[in-house]
């Protein structure tokens, strides 16, 4: 296959040639902003999810006692200063006073040991945030306004984590008197925007917090709706009743439709974002390392990277970007060589006509193009692959972390703390939940070993030598390293462009 071209769906290119404005649609109201996204991640308790989709509306919801914003400095959030003790075993956080929940219930240091016991709890073991938190031994309460994080082992990845995802603080007395599953659907936090309410798979709403610690927001009312099939995303912000359309939405045979509205503008920002498809690792005919590396041969990458992702794009050689912390720029790809793929595949037995499933995301249109594509590679070597669309939710709650995939199986990964550790151990650690298939203990030791290490030099070392031992073992073939793309209503003013998807809209406008 010499040469792939991208193409657009009929629906695309109807959109693309019409040439409409499409603003006949009702005006929004002022001070309003609606967004569209991609998935509705299903509760919005923070010790539930991993999803990007979840952190672009929560963000505005929940604080942590950290904070990092667009240009990924790391600023106080809900506590105001910290110092690290103890050779970097006790971190005292002072925090902000006069700070309330949504409910009214004071944010206090009761409230800070309370979210972390709970994260590190029974409640946490249920979700996929617990593992990130394990340094810590405990939370001691100074004072109303002052704790004390014990940890087990120096973290140095901890300051950063404590700013995003289960590290959110929730509000203690409304949890208990309320329970579990009323917060996974009504969230309360500490937040530039209250929650309103809540459709399951239509919207979430939220009103502006007058009383927010760091200022009010400018907006009245945000409302996130859930627009699965990206035509729809865009024709709603072209129509004028979407003012955002988040990532990962927009395909990239789309850029041009949107460029070409004068109404519309496209925000592309470099990201941590990867995509690859990951192997069964215990099952079928990808349970031999042979055969993964042969698939790996058989993929041209490079031109997949060029043809379909049209510069939006790079191609990565380990499942981590090169804005991640431990990232080897001396880790070589694996070249494209399908007879060298034949020759791999004839020593492992494997037979001309062999099968195989691969997986992915039903609404990633633009990883549906680009398994067509390794589809097409793979039945040059003689492999014949499937593809099966999953609704995502169901792709990455049951099918991934219950080992029910095919033989390979997309895995778009956020890595928001820029440090391979958060990729790494939740990808490659037995137990994890997006390890259902693989155990090696010369894994886990590696990845073990640099999590309590303060001198970055040899933690970089490490996980430089935990990519490499991936790659050596062909745990995924992967795949590239996307930006941010954002489609934008040019009436949308003060927006920053985050690269993680974590959308803070305290100081935008809606004209």
């Amino acid at each position: 296959m010499q040469t792939i071209k991208r193409g657009l769906t009929a629906t695309f290119m109807a959109l693309a040639l019409s040439g409409t404005a499409f603003y006949a649609g009702p005006a929004l109201a002022a001070g309003k902003m609606t967004i569209s996204s991609p998935q509705d991640p299903g509760s919005w308790d923070p010790i539930d999810t991993f999803l990007v989709q979840w952190a672009a509306v929560s963000t505005n919801i929940f604080d942590g006692l950290t904070y990092r914003g667009a240009d990924l400095k790391l600023v106080p959030g809900l506590a105001e200063s910290w110092e690290e003790l103890d050779q970097g075993k006790r971190i005292r956080f002072k925090l902000r006073q006069n700070v309330k929940f949504h409910d009214g219930e004071a944010f206090n240091a009761q409230a800070v040991k309370f979210t972390f016991e709970r994260l590190l709890g029974e409640e946490g073991s249920k979700g996929p945030q617990r593992s990130n938190y394990t340094t810590i031994e405990s939370v001691e309460v100074i004072d109303d306004h002052t704790v004390d994080m014990k940890l087990k082992t120096p973290d140095p990845v901890l300051l950063t984590k404590l700013a995003g995802y289960g590290a959110m603080i929730v509000p203690p007395k409304y949890i208990q008197e309320k329970g579990e599953d009323n917060f996974n659907l009504n969230p309360v936090g500490t937040g530039a925007f209250k929650f309103v309410s809540y459709t399951p798979k239509v919207d979430i709403k939220l009103a502006a917090n007058p009383d927010y610690w760091g200022g009010a927001p400018k907006l009245s009312e945000v409302e996130y709706r859930f627009i699965t099939e990206p035509a729809t995303a865009v024709a709603e912000l072209q129509a004028g009743r979407v003012d955002l359309v988040i990532p990962p939405t927009i395909p990239i045979g789309m850029i041009p439709v949107i460029e070409g509205d004068a109404n519309l503008a496209i925000v592309s920002v470099p990201g941590p974002t990867v995509d690859a498809l990951r192997f069964n690792t215990r099952d079928g005919i990808t349970a031999d390392p042979k055969v993964r590396k042969a698939i790996i041969m058989a993929v041209d990458r490079a031109t997949i990277v060029q043809s379909i992702l049209a510069g939006q794009a790079s191609e990565i050689v380990s499942f981590q970007s090169a804005l991640s912390f431990g990232y080897d720029a001396n880790l070589k790809a694996v070249a494209y060589d399908p007879e060298g793929a034949k020759a791999l595949l004839a020593e492992a037995g494997i037979k001309p006509g062999a099968t195989l499933q691969i997986d992915i995301r039903g609404n990633d249109s633009t990883m549906n193009e680009v398994a067509q594509v390794v589809a097409s590679y793979l039945q040059m070597v003689g492999i014949t692959a499937t593809i099966k669309p999953y609704e995502t939710n169901v792709l990455i709650n049951d099918i991934i972390p219950q080992g029910k995939t095919g033989a390979m199986f997309q895995q778009k990964w956020g890595g928001w703390t820029f440090d391979y550790d958060n990729t790494a151990y939740a990808m490659y650690h037995s137990g994890e939940k997006w390890n259902p298939y693989d155990k090696d203990e010369t894994l886990d030791k590696l990845l073990e070993s640099q999590r309590p290490l303060t001198d970055r030099a040899e933690r970089n070392k490490i996980l430089k030598e935990v990519g490499r031992y991936a790659a050596d073992r062909a745990l995924e073939l992967p795949l590239y390293n996307s930006n941010a793309i954002y489609g934008i209503s040019k009436r949308v003013k003060g927006f920053v462009a985050p690269s993680d998807n974590r959308l803070k809209l305290t100081d935008v406008t809606v004209e």
